[in-house]
């Protein structure tokens, strides 16, 4: 033993367990008038929230639940969302957020395979809901429901499912819990399924400490500062809101929470709070980019946006950088708590013109200060590409923001984490500045005549075509070549363009093995989170 060792053992004074938990504590002793949350009419600020969140804990701890249970919601951006983002951990529970999207089987799925003790869920889904809690035939789950009054869509209280709406369930709550942190950083507190297009979800597990990580390596990348103005877009079911919510914790900031995305709210929120921060997928860039002028309102401070969840063509960025928005790209997976790779900006970058500097920033970049390898290799050897921007390998990642694992499933953990880092399943070159750029994931590289075609980048081409809103590229069998893109457009509104403009958009800008050879012109499918469904496109090519 070292000298270093001996009589040098860790103690309360010198070692605490890693928790987000303590950045609210902190806020609530620094900063407990200033407003944490507003939604619509509600707003509380980081005491009332705190009060909130310890009778959620409490409520939650006087029904039997503990360590290790879990604790689902279903809901969108609102505040009891968002204190159950602090409320549930706080219990010594798992908090499991489900998509407000996801159909009876999926949501059944769920609650049976994480075993979940307690379901909190907004009435609007309570069709869906009540369909899933048929099938899932089980009387010991504990059901409460929120009843959002605010939300003119919401369904009634005469759509109840549970024993007691959410704020009866907090009476029952004392906000003088003495709560303490967990005894193990290493414990789960969070639950998060992936999306399942293909087979069942796969449940992500999180710990506190790579929650505490994630959270100020994002107050640290982004230009978040002192109370800054968050303006609720990913939903917080998502990446558990990418955890910005606990981000938020470390600098006193306030979060606007929009239930209903679209373009008129994003940009009434923005006017009327002075939204300086938000979160979003390309598609809600497009929706900004589009919006009327009776939609639009104006403004002239700094907003800074975060992109993610699809690479954004360079088309949208350039654009909605003329807009007034500063926008960075960043990338990461619900296994990686959300975003750990970012487009940092480079000082020579300055002077570049805006289509180039939007090309630039289309890439994926390097990894965040919290992440402690990032590479581009060989899917099997395990070997770094070269650093040229066209040897095409798989993104891989490790560090404290990786998750645990997946939830009862040996599997596919072992798969993910096969030679000691975590497969992405994205295919990327990494450029000789050592930005990574994404060229496709794993199932969606098109394979025609032996030639490799990233669909991202003919989707970027399509973009760029004054008419296309929307646009995704698969794979369709072809006799002679095996495979060839077909391009899935959705066309801006009162817009029209045919399929033979559209290619011959496409051969100006690429060599002619890379043009769609079809293009089908409709809405695209899309999760809530704004990606699309590519699996869905297949499956009509």
């Amino acid at each position: 033993m070292s000298e270093f060792d001996i009589g040098l053992e860790q103690n309360p004074a010198n070692f605490e367990q890693l928790s987000p938990l303590t950045f609210l504590k902190r806020c609530v002793d620094v900063y407990p008038d200033h407003p944490a949350v507003i939604y619509r009419t509600r707003r509380y600020s980081w005491k009332e929230m705190y009060t909130r969140a310890l009778q959620l804990a409490s409520a939650l701890q006087a029904r039997g639940i503990g360590k290790n249970d879990v604790v689902s919601i279903i809901a969108p951006n609102i505040p009891e969302m968002f204190e159950a983002t602090f409320g549930v951990p706080m219990a010594g529970a798992v908090l499991n957020p489900i998509n407000t999207r996801l159909d009876p089987a999926t949501i059944a799925y769920i609650l049976d395979h994480s075993r979940a003790k307690v379901l909190i869920t907004d009435t609007e889904f309570s069709p869906a809901v009540k369909e899933a809690l048929v099938r899932l035939s089980r009387d010991d789950l504990i059901v409460v429901d929120i009843v959002d009054v605010q939300n003119g869509n919401a369904s009634t209280q005469s759509d109840t499912l549970g024993e007691m709406d959410y704020e009866a369930f907090l009476e029952t709550g004392n906000d003088g819990l003495n709560w303490s942190l967990p005894d193990d950083e290493w414990n789960a507190i969070s639950l998060n399924y992936t999306s399942g297009s293909t087979g069942n979800p796969k449940g992500v597990v999180c710990h506190h400490r790579g929650a505490y990580i994630m959270a100020q390596g994002i107050a640290a990348a982004w230009p978040f500062g002192l109370h800054p103005v968050h303006m609720y877009i990913v939903p917080l079911f998502h990446c558990n809101g990418w955890c910005h919510a606990w981000s938020l914790a470390v600098c006193g900031g306030t979060s606007v929470l929009v239930r209903n995305i679209n373009a008129a709210n994003m940009y009434a929120a923005i006017a009327e709070h002075r939204v300086s921060h938000f979160g979003g997928a390309p598609i809600v860039l497009s929706m900004l980019i589009n919006a009327t002028d009776n939609e639009k309102k104006p403004f002239d401070w700094p907003v800074h946006v975060y992109t993610a969840g699809a690479p954004p063509p360079s088309a949208v960025l350039e654009a909605i950088e003329a807009l007034g928005f500063s926008v960075t790209h960043v990338y990461g997976l619900t296994e990686t708590y959300g975003h750990v790779v970012e487009c940092a900006s480079q000082p020579g970058w300055a002077g570049l013109d805006m289509e180039s500097l939007a090309n630039i920033k289309a890439r994926q970049g390097v990894r965040y200060a919290n992440t402690e390898g990032l590479m581009v290799a060989d899917s099997e050897t395990m070997q770094p590409v070269p650093g040229d921007g066209k040897t095409i390998g798989e993104i891989m990642i490790r560090g404290n923001t990786v998750m645990k694992g997946y939830f009862r499933n040996r599997e596919s953990t072992d798969e993910a984490f096969r030679g000691g880092w975590f497969h992405t399943g994205d295919l990327a070159v990494q450029h000789p500045d050592g930005y990574v750029q994404i060229k496709d994931r794993l199932k969606d590289i098109i394979i025609s005549g032996g030639e490799n075609i990233s669909s991202i980048e003919v989707e970027n081409i399509l973009y760029k075509h004054p008419a296309v809103a929307a646009a995704a590229v698969v794979a369709k069998g072809d006799e002679k070549w095996g495979e060839v893109p077909c391009a899935f457009i959705e066309l801006k509104a009162g817009v029209e363009t045919g399929e033979a403009e559209i290619i011959a958009h496409c051969r100006e800008h690429l060599a002619n093995f890379k043009c769609p050879k079809e293009v089908r012109f409709q809405e695209l499918p899309k999760t809530s989170t704004g990606k699309i469904q590519k699996f869905v496109l297949r499956g009509l090519v």
